[in-house]
């Protein structure tokens, strides 16, 4: 059905920018399509005009012509919107890649998806950087778990009971390529037993993924206790042909100066990211990534 869509809207596009056509014209095939083909839906005026802006939105994109092909209309009409390219050719590839439906990419784009990525990707240590997985777009500035139903105030119990008991919503957000371990997933070091608070598989990256969650602000101190969870992780669980383990600690806020300062010596393949209980707000999440950006081609 796309490709029939991208051909009318190739058809279309021809007729109006070359002046041959009309808007009336368009209405006037609406109606001969709808009066033909009764049982047919998708050929209103307003729709024509959609499958038009879907051919002219992709028409110059080499990369993304044949992609858009691999998702529904429903998907496009979401997507088109976006303001670049570069936008729209995540969510597509988002798409993809995750299986989502309708529903599934509408909450991603309305929770900021894309720049909480964005974000994410331009903060990364150098540690992270030297990895022999490629991490880039996996992980996420801010995680928003709104669909857990948390109330403002809860425990870190609450919070690692909550992720633990709706994996399925949790992995919306967090990612299908991961695979879930356990929860308090314990260790032991010399005589001494220690626990992860949540510890994750990630099957593209092939290798473990252990979260701490703390519901205060991001201290330096809290990388200590993360950093020697990767070590014996790496040490005395991960198999031969794995990658090295990776750390998040998942903070209810941060200072990102802070971050820089404590990320700048550390040497573990560890991310510092805040959560919200609630969806963002996509308008200040766009200027931080706007503002990263701009400092970027500065640094040029």
């Amino acid at each position: 059905m796309v490709s029939l869509y991208w051909n009318i809207g190739e058809y279309v596009s021809l007729q109006v920018n070359s002046n041959i056509w009309g808007k009336s014209v368009v209405k006037e095939l609406s109606d001969f399509i709808q009066k033909k083909e009764p049982n047919v839906k998708g050929f209103s005026a307003q729709n024509i005009w959609r499958m038009k802006q879907f051919y002219e939105t992709y028409k110059d994109n080499e990369k993304l012509a044949p992609l858009g092909r691999e998702i529904s209309w429903t998907h496009h009409k979401l997507i088109m919107p976006c303001q670049t390219a570069e936008e729209r050719e995540f969510y597509i590839r988002l798409s993809i890649k995750e299986r989502l439906s309708k529903r599934e990419l509408e909450r991603q784009m309305n929770s900021s998806y894309f720049e909480r990525v964005m974000l994410s990707n331009a903060k990364l240590s150098p540690m992270l950087r030297e990895l022999p997985q490629d991490i880039i777009n996996t992980f996420k500035d801010t995680y928003v778990l709104e669909l857990l139903n948390l109330p403002e105030l809860h425990q870190e119990s609450d919070l690692r009971k909550a992720i633990a008991q709706n994996i399925t919503k949790f992995l919306l957000e967090f990612g299908r390529d991961f695979a879930f371990m356990g929860e308090e997933y314990p260790l032991q070091v010399g005589n001494q037993d220690f626990s992860i608070d949540l510890l994750f598989y990630n099957r593209s990256l092939n290798c473990m993924v252990a979260i701490e969650l703390k519901i205060e602000k991001f201290k330096p101190e809290h990388l200590g206790q993360l950093n020697f969870y990767l070590e014996a992780l790496d040490r005395d669980v991960k198999k031969e042909h794995e990658n090295p383990s990776i750390g998040i600690l998942l903070c209810k806020g941060k200072d990102d100066t802070v971050v820089e300062y404590a990320m700048s010596r550390n040497l573990s393949p560890a991310l510092i990211a805040d959560y919200k209980t609630k969806l963002p707000d996509k308008a200040l999440l766009k200027e931080r990534w706007e503002q990263i950006i701009e400092s970027l081609k500065g640094e040029k």
